[in-house]
């Protein structure tokens, strides 16, 4: 997603704490390298975006991304639920079928929305993340050519959902591409928790200069203040999200980001709102910069979007077999 907007400031460089499945990460990373330096070399010529699309963020892009960006100021009282969108409900899920994750609970958060850009006044609303208040959310990004983040997401997301439910996983969306905008950043994590997900995961395509590559999974920090407590997902979110870092790179053949989590592809968060109101193990990823020409040629592929679903569905099952 875009670095620009409501949940997302511009990340404070941190050195993430290095568990051992990150040095396991790491030990992946050379093959990685080699394996996207041939990528490039050979082409996908699976399809990509064409044309602008209405509403897509056209502004320079900064340096961070997720659910949005700026710093927002307190604006009153909180919003209620209802508030937050013009539905109050998630998508409805799929009947599971038999597998090895029968039984557990997966929330896919497709980030933004390709309606949001029609309802500014909604999207511009401050709500409250827990520990301030920001934008209900943003457009999101896209790419020179007009391949929008939003369009993205959700491809990958429905991707996900179908690795998932063959693995026997009840599997469920914050939004389906049924929604005129939304939902905000606090809803968004209120139906993880409310379905009392097993594993959460934010999708997202960032929007940072040209010439920065790769991809980044992005865990929260261990935040307690105002009515934001991670500390209990602080650890499997960070599991998760180790996991999910090792598998994307081991099926797409992307490299971890050249400019954020110094060469692992993991960065630690405390501002996001989707991450401070989870009370379920929860990350965002970031799977690679729609406005790099090299990264963008990725996520505009067809045959790529599968590999990326299937590297984060993977990441998601190893986490909850355990």
């Amino acid at each position: 997603m875009s670095y620009v907007g409501p949940d997302f400031d511009p990340p404070q460089p941190r050195r993430p704490r290095r568990g051992p499945l990150t040095v396991a990460l790491a030990a992946l990373v050379p093959g990685a390298l080699a394996g996207w330096l041939v990528w490039q070399a050979v082409g996908d010529d699976s399809g990509g975006g064409s044309g602008k699309a209405a509403g897509a963020s056209t502004a320079a892009p900064s340096s961070a991304s997720p659910e949005a960006s700026a710093s927002p100021t307190a604006d009153g009282k909180a919003s209620s639920p209802a508030a937050s969108s013009p539905a109050a409900k998630p998508s409805t899920s799929r009947p599971a079928a038999s597998g090895s994750l029968k039984g557990k609970v997966v929330v896919i958060d497709p980030g933004h929305n390709a309606g949001n850009f029609q309802h500014p006044s909604e999207i511009n609303r401050k709500v409250n993340i827990g520990t301030n208040w920001k934008e209900c959310d943003t457009t999101g990004t896209s790419t020179n050519a007009g391949y929008t983040e939003a369009k993205f997401t959700l491809d990958v997301a429905r991707r996900m959902r179908t690795i998932l439910e063959q693995q026997g996983a009840t599997v469920k969306f914050t939004q389906d591409g049924d929604r005129s905008w939304g939902p905000c950043v606090d809803e968004r994590a209120r139906i993880g928790n409310e379905a009392h997900a097993d594993a959460a995961v934010s999708i997202h395509a960032d929007g940072s200069a040209t010439g920065n590559r790769g991809f980044h999974v992005i865990l929260p920090a261990a935040v307690h203040a105002g009515t934001a407590d991670t500390r209990p997902i602080a650890a499997p979110s960070r599991d998760l999200g180790e996991r999910i870092a090792g598998l994307f790179v081991r099926e797409t053949g992307s490299a971890p980001s050249n400019y954020i989590g110094d060469g692992t592809g993991l960065v630690t968060r405390k501002d996001l709102g989707g991450l401070n109101l989870s009370t379920v193990p929860k990350v965002f990823i970031e799977c690679g910069n729609m406005r790099d020409s090299k990264d963008a040629a990725l996520l505009t592929s067809g045959a790529w979007r599968q590999k990326a679903a299937r590297g984060i569905s993977e990441g998601i099952v190893s986490f909850l077999r355990g």
